[in-house]
């Protein structure tokens, strides 16, 4: 059996799994309290991004844009900048921080964003904003290399860099999530709170759901503070779940305060859940409390009934964000599963010397497929043109119409997902993630079944 490691080799991108650098800084920046980006670049940079996430979420959130037009495109558009920062302190009062976030036109044409914020500082702030609290942050986000997800590892790395103050220490520790959903830091914040942890959260958006109250409804936010971005150098340790997302931000935090920094892996599964809380109590001193080895053992109780039954050697196809799909390709196989194609969907260079590719590789006992570079059609063409036989589809909903053409279930997974109600809501990480999935797993190819009139025997059942 042979586990091998492609690249896409067309020049073009047909259905792409990810989007652009820009889309992550703007992720990243909702997840701050008091904050607002400013996205120097075309309307539609803005107008996309905020569509997604409101497909996504089911929410509205504030993102502003330069609105770049022709003119700017050829001559410069560094007043657009000016004018979009006075617009929006006026407008928004209580806003204290503004990252000024880059796209692929004002990248080429060469706009000075570093040069027109220390401008603003100098000028517009002390004059017409004086006495005002305000952070404005360039943040570089060319859209023609990498990908959102660069974009969101870059950004908070950025936002780090800009408020990390070295002061007292503190017991905190420094959780950096990842792109995950509002559920995933429910999940997180239960099991810090069963190891009595205290953190500094990045990001906060377990409060995403925007109440409807008496009062008028409200706009989802995120809760993380200036303070606690400040905070970070002074912490016991930093632990960043994803490798791609956050990454950066702990490695700058041990290189220029000595922050002790743990990278990975993501909580996904029973297996990587452990690792998370031996991590945790390495760094703090606490002891895994009896409440989590319960949990453990329910989730492991939920998984051992469906296994060998009914998910065991089931072939699967993934593709998400790398390290959502690196987690989900390790939970598979843990289940007995055969993750056979994974598409890791940008052009980072440095997936084939991922640590837990290698070991993928090493462990997988079946042909399995990990393209870099992908999109989704390396998808479609393995099933449509390459007898690629497939039970069930991970990923997010841009490959939706892949599982309808073909007739293969799928579990929605990731960002975005616009086709199903509340999936934000459900975790897939931590103990009850595993569950989650598991089970979900289970149940798309029970209803699969009905759909195709297979009777009982698929269950291994009589």
């Amino acid at each position: 059996m042979t586990c091998e490691i492609l690249e896409r080799t067309r020049a073009g991108i047909i259905n792409p799994i990810f989007t652009c650098q820009p889309c992550g800084a703007q992720y990243a920046s909702i997840g701050i309290d008091r904050c607002i980006g400013i996205v120097h670049g075309g309307q539609g940079c803005v107008m996309f991004v905020r569509l997604l996430f409101s497909q996504h979420f089911k929410e509205s959130f504030e993102l502003a844009s330069t609105s770049l037009h022709e003119d700017g495109a050829v001559f410069g558009a560094l007043n657009r900048v000016e004018e979009a920062v006075d617009v929006l302190l006026m407008r928004y009062p209580d806003v204290k921080v503004v990252p000024i976030i880059s796209t692929c036109a004002t990248e080429v044409i060469g706009d000075d964003i570093d040069g027109v914020v220390r401008k603003l500082n100098e000028g517009l702030l002390r004059e017409k904003f004086a006495g005002r609290e305000v952070h404005l942050i360039p943040i570089h986000t060319p859209s023609f290399v990498g990908s959102m997800i660069s974009g969101y590892d870059i950004a908070v790395r950025d936002f780090v860099s800009y408020f990390a103050r070295k002061g007292q220490p503190t017991n905190k520790i420094n959780l950096i999530t990842g792109w995950v959903n509002p559920g995933d830091v429910s999940a997180l914040k239960h099991l810090l709170k069963a190891m009595e942890i205290d953190a500094n959260l990045l990001f906060e958006i377990e409060n995403f759901d925007a109440p409807l109250m008496p009062s008028g409804n409200t706009v989802a936010h995120g809760d993380t503070t200036i303070e606690d971005l400040r905070e970070t150098a002074n912490a016991v340790g930093t632990i960043a779940l994803n490798r791609y997302e956050g990454g950066k931000a702990a490695e700058y935090l041990q290189k220029e305060f000595g922050v002790p920094a743990v990278i990975g892996p993501a909580p996904i599964g029973i297996r990587n859940t452990d690792t998370l809380l031996k991590h945790l109590s390495d760094m703090t001193g606490k002891p895994i409390p009896e409440s989590l080895v319960r949990e453990r053992g329910i989730a492991l109780d939920a998984l051992t009934d469906i296994v060998h039954m009914f998910l065991a050697d089931k072939r699967v196809a993934i593709y998400a964000n790398p390290d959502l799909a690196i987690g989900l390709a390790e939970f598979c196989m843990d289940l007995e599963m055969q993750p056979v194609l994974l598409l890791l969907g940008d052009d980072n260079s440095n997936y084939a010397k991922d640590p837990r590719v290698k070991a993928l590789r090493e462990h997988a006992y079946f042909d399995m497929e990990i393209v870099t570079n992908a999109d989704l059609w390396e998808l479609e063409d393995r099933i449509k043109n390459k007898g690629l036989k497939l039970d069930l589809i991970l990923g997010h909903s841009k490959g939706r119409f892949v599982s309808i053409d073909y007739g293969i279930p799928m579990v929605r997974v990731g960002f975005p997902v616009y086709d199903r109600a509340g999936m934000y809501r459900h975790p897939v990480l931590g103990y009850q993630g595993a569950t989650y999935l598991a089970e979900t797993m289970a149940n798309t190819i029970f209803t699969d079944m009905e759909y195709k009139k297979n009777k009982e025997w698929v269950l291994n059942v009589w």
